[in-house]
């Protein structure tokens, strides 16, 4: 008799087949999954056109609209953030793991190539911010840029909605933290020094890997590890806080990179850390075994089993404060490591914050006691 993680292997195997085989070299997704939210669905993908980064891909569509909302309370407890807000949905770095897969399926789309090819671009962004800033019951707390997708994925060369935020943000005294696997980040360094010195940002640079054959098929629209270090270096002598994330760690893939990166992420001063077990919810479990079993044939069942093992049998998991860490031997050594190697390297030892008391509304008071 099957295990039930041998049932859901081949479940999610089965599933998978069904779609074509052909590699998209410069995608993550290689399949588009079905939409949990549409009955009817016929999902096939076709290359159409050449695609400006890589051959044999579908071009990449921005679908602009006006949002009705930027700014999101978040409701999960164990993600660090009570508010964030994404000028787009999607997104075209392509990591393989993205959580932010699944809620693209809400705008209509799949969550697997639709999610890197078909984004959509919140044109009114600032003025909704702008907007929201001048609410009269709104009690200043920290924004998270990129609490869902990389607000400096490629769609900012065009649009520069970031840049948009960023400016009202520091025009109002906002305090805002950044999270971001794209160089980009660097043509607002400006605006992020001015903002740095008044305590109002910080900023997190996710490396997930050193090695350079894995980034380019799990993430493969980031920018090099290499390069982040140099963002982390130049954003930090701008006297911007820097980080690192580390996430997620990935069992038999990259979780013994875990001392190397934070390393190097304190030598170009970084002074903060933070990390996440991968967990596989929703669409993302057949995305990521497609993808797993594509590009690690001799080596995918053990990643797979090392996965569940550290989610209670499953690849997916819910639980509030177990989801992001895991639990078992491979996620206790990986937290281990962490807080052994965050010690030694002096990551997280001072105790800062960003500053919420000097938040006012241009022409008018400043935030009342």
């Amino acid at each position: 008799m099957e295990t039930p993680l041998q049932q859901d292997h081949h479940k999610v195997k089965a599933s998978n087949q069904e779609e074509q085989t052909q590699y998209r070299h410069g995608r993550g997704a290689q399949i588009n999954t079905k939409n949990r939210f549409i009955k009817n669905e016929a999902t096939k993908e076709n290359v159409e056109a050449i695609d400006d980064w890589e051959e044999g891909n579908v071009k990449t569509q921005y679908i602009e609209m006006q949002s009705k909302t930027i700014v999101n309370k978040v409701e999960s407890k164990d993600v660090g953030m009570g508010y964030s807000m994404n000028p787009y949905a999607g997104c075209e770095h392509g990591c393989i793991y993205c959580y932010a897969r699944n809620v693209h399926e809400y705008w209509g789309y799949s969550a697997g190539i639709d999610f890197e090819q078909k984004i959509l671009i919140k044109k009114n962004a600032p003025q909704l911010l702008r907007t929201f800033l001048q609410y009269p019951k709104w009690d200043c707390k920290p924004i998270m840029l990129s609490g869902n997708t990389d607000c400096y994925q490629p769609a900012e060369k065009k649009y520069r909605l970031t840049r948009g935020l960023l400016e009202v943000c520091n025009e109002f005294n906002q305090p805002v933290g950044i999270l971001t696997k794209n160089s980009w980040i660097l043509k607002d360094k400006d605006v992020l020094q001015e903002m740095a010195k008044k305590k109002i940002v910080s900023a997190m640079v996710s490396i997930t890997s050193f090695n350079e054959d894995l980034r380019r098929i799990m993430e493969p629209r980031t920018t090099t590890a290499k390069q982040k270090l140099k963002v982390i270096e130049e954003l930090s002598k701008a006297g911007v806080r820097m980080g690192i994330m580390m996430g997620p760690m990935i069992p038999g893939l990259n979780e013994h990179e875990m001392q190397r990166i934070m390393k190097a992420a304190a030598d170009h001063g970084a002074t903060f850390t933070a990390y996440t077990f991968v967990r596989l919810n929703g669409a993302i479990k057949f995305l990521f075994h497609d993808w797993l079993y594509k590009n690690f044939p001799n080596h995918a069942d053990k990643v797979w089993h090392l996965i569940a093992q550290s989610h209670d049998g499953k690849v997916n998991d819910t639980r509030w404060g177990v989801r992001m860490r895991g639990e078992g031997n491979i996620a206790q050594m990986v937290a281990q490591q962490y807080k052994k190697y965050g010690l030694l390297y002096n990551m997280n030892a001072e105790e800062w914050s960003l500053d919420t008391s000097i938040f006012r509304v241009p022409g008018g008071q400043g935030k009342l006691f």
